[in-house]
């Protein structure tokens, strides 16, 4: 869902992308993404790979940790053997939901379920793994290619008179075509861009800014306002009810309150969820 978004982003800014899905590249096979870093010779790389099935990574933590943080240090550590830029896909899970204002960079994690401690080993590992590196801390993902919640409320709505969607989750709902831009533009320069610049993969290309980003849709809502949204765009005549994530308990707690705000003037802005969602719906190809 992200991956093919970033391809696309990536190529429309004039990069030379080359893309590798878990058939091309098994990244938590080390040897084997030494190996393949190595003969690419990447000037960045953008890693989308992850473990996304948040109560899945309750039973099966190690697979998930395997993925999430193991992987994410064998990319990382590759990158840095070819001197180049690690762009790393994080979550808004790393967060408890304790505050009621927007998560910022610099507060405190303590992530609730295994999904959350997995990512959280992820970016300590890609930190640890390249100098040059951006981990971004992002939400509520939805686009073309996968399972999402805004596809899958729109697909029970067609079947369904109403619906129960919790309202006591609030979040920054993302769509990955916005995503995917600023990741593009974390992990490369455009070209002709000015400012220092250094050698990687026998190439050149400008010093970008490193660490931990904030990068999120603009605003927030709960699942039951984006979905109320969703249905209002699309046409649904679905009735949405509000409920409470205590009627419907999960195997992995989810935070209550991961909308993520930025304290970084470097990081890049996104637009207003709304917008997001709209653009989504127009390419949408009805179920």
């Amino acid at each position: 869902m992200l991956g093919r978004r970033v391809v696309d982003a990536a190529r429309a800014a004039g990069h030379d992308v080359v893309a590798l899905d878990r058939a091309a590249l098994d990244v938590t096979d080390e040897e084997a993404v030494r190996a393949r870093m190595a003969d690419e010779r990447p000037d960045a790389v953008v890693n989308c790979a992850a473990w996304t099935d948040v109560d899945g990574a309750q039973e099966h933590m190690r697979e998930a940790l395997e993925v999430n943080a193991n992987a994410a240090g064998h990319v990382a550590r590759a990158a840095a053997q070819q001197g180049a830029r690690v762009v790393h896909v994080s979550t808004d899970y790393v967060f408890d939901g304790s505050k009621d204002a927007p998560w910022l960079e610099s507060d405190p994690v303590g992530p609730l379920q295994s999904y959350g401690a997995t990512k959280l080993g992820g970016e300590y590992a890609v930190a640890v793994g390249n100098p040059d590196h951006a981990v971004v801390r992002s939400a509520w993902l939805f686009g073309a290619g996968g399972r999402n919640f805004v596809d899958t409320m729109l697909h029970l709505g067609a079947q369904r008179d109403e619906v129960a969607v919790v309202s006591d989750q609030v979040g920054s709902p993302t769509w990955t075509g916005h995503l995917a831009t600023a990741l593009v533009t974390l992990a490369a320069a455009p070209a002709g861009a000015g400012g220092r610049h250094v050698s990687a993969g026998g190439g050149s290309r400008a010093v970008l800014p490193t660490g931990t980003f904030h990068v999120a849709a603009g605003g927030a809502c709960s699942w039951h306002e984006l979905c109320v949204e969703a249905f209002r765009l699309a046409g649904v005549g679905c009735t949405v009810t509000e409920t409470t994530s205590a009627a419907f308990p999960r195997p992995a707690p989810r935070p209550a309150y991961s909308v993520l705000g930025t304290q970084r003037a470097d990081a890049p802005r996104l637009p207003p969820w709304q917008e997001g969602l709209a653009a989504h719906l127009a390419e949408r190809v009805p179920a």
